[in-house]
């Protein structure tokens, strides 16, 4: 059932709230409300369990021991970091525009929540089954780049303005890579709708197997659009102190840092859905709470790959960071799509299809591997100019 789809509404509801006596708009209010606090409960829960996850998985991968004092293996260190967040005292600098200073954060984690609406978690169970989904989720997340911009440009701060310039030139320019990754999943499975798109990969037919140059181009854009290491730019602690959020405490700066870890949750969710089959699973269909169980896992070891990124790999230079994006993810993407429609265009079956697909995507992967490779080599070896005084 859609959670927030008035003709899916659970039976058992619709005669717990009839006994009452109340009429069919306020029925579908209540189930509307419930909907909608059960979607924003379970991802601040998740948000809370998360946030333990990666600092102990951080410390693990570097030899360290993690939170370890509130509660059994520091379990509620989370919940005490946001009990001190919410009694912090809320300031506003003197000279900051304070209407766009204190809309910022709340725009962030908004465009977030919003996204959420659209997730699959098991079959026929979602906020809302959009049959323009993919663009709904491309249009509403654009407002956390908003939100950003707000927030470096109203601080009045140097510090802060400059992570919001790098908001608009590396969001920006990672979301066209992002979005083409995503079009040739739509190509591929005929629709925008998110459940249709996990319908598409029925049989085992996950678009990881089918494409996995379009997968690792979602990965590391996702990587990217989330702010994480190596792409962590934004808030380059050695370079611009804290970023575009370096004029934020207390509660607002906890929705900032709860905006990055929805972020989290919700690529790794996209990613599990687009490419491993979303719910998908052995007797998922016949027992729905078993695509719970496939969607957690699949979304789990996406999250796990981005904490072991972040944990482990050094963080770009800008100029690195930007020539990545344009010489070669966009290059790249656009490839990809362009194969896809023609392979797609060819009328072939399903299973020379499907070939054509994977022998195509790994011959961009070793091309563009080559090309890397080469480009590494020639910054190493060519030969450093000499000053002449």
């Amino acid at each position: 059932m859609n959670l927030l789809d008035p003709q899916t509404i659970a039976p058992w509801f619709i005669k717990v709230v009839g006994s009452l006596g109340l009429s069919a708009f306020w029925t579908q209010l209540i189930w509307d409300v419930i909907g909608s606090v059960s979607l924003v409960l379970f991802a601040i829960v998740s948000i809370l369990f998360i946030v333990w996850l990666e600092r102990k998985f951080a410390a693990r991968v570097q030899d360290r021991l993690g939170p370890n004092r509130v509660g059994p293996y520091g379990l509620l260190q989370t919940i005490a970091d946001t009990i001190k967040l919410l009694t912090k005292e809320d300031i506003t600098p003197a000279t900051a525009d304070r209407v766009s200073y204190n809309i910022a954060p709340i725009l962030a984690v908004f465009s977030v929540f919003m996204v959420m609406v659209v997730i699959p978690f098991a079959k026929g169970v979602s906020g809302a089954d959009l049959n323009v989904g993919v663009l709904y989720i491309t249009a509403v997340s654009s407002l956390g780049i908003m939100a950003a911009l707000m927030a470096g440009w109203s601080s009045d701060n140097k510090y802060a303005l400059i992570g919001g310039f790098r908001v608009v030139a590396q969001l920006l320019s990672y979301e066209v890579p992002m979005v083409m990754a995503m079009v040739s999943v739509v190509l591929v499975s005929g629709s925008m709708s998110l459940q249709k798109i996990v319908g598409a990969q029925a049989g085992g037919r996950w678009f990881f197997w089918v494409m996995p140059a379009v997968f690792l181009l979602y990965l590391t854009t996702a990587l990217a659009e989330n702010e994480r290491t190596p792409f962590d730019l934004l808030e380059a602690d050695s370079e611009i102190v804290a970023g575009y959020h370096i004029e934020y405490g207390g509660i607002k700066f906890a929705w900032f840092f709860l905006t990055f870890f929805l972020n989290t949750l919700f690529l790794a969710s996209f990613a599990a859905t687009f490419f491993l089959g979303g719910w998908r699973g052995p007797f998922a269909e016949q027992v729905p709470i078993l695509g719970f169980v496939y969607y957690f896992l699949k979304t789990t070891l996406v999250i796990f790959f981005m904490m072991w990124v972040r944990a482990t790999w050094p963080r770009l230079r800008i100029d690195q960071m930007m020539s990545f994006a344009w010489k070669v993810l966009v290059p790249t993407s656009l490839v990809l799509v362009m194969i896809t429609a023609i392979i797609l265009k060819l009328g072939l079956s399903p299973f020379w299809e499907t070939g054509l697909l994977l022998i195509s995507n790994l011959a961009v992967i070793l091309v563009v591997l080559g090309f890397l490779g080469r480009a590494l080599r020639l910054g190493i070896e060519r030969p450093k100019r000499r000053v002449v005084a």
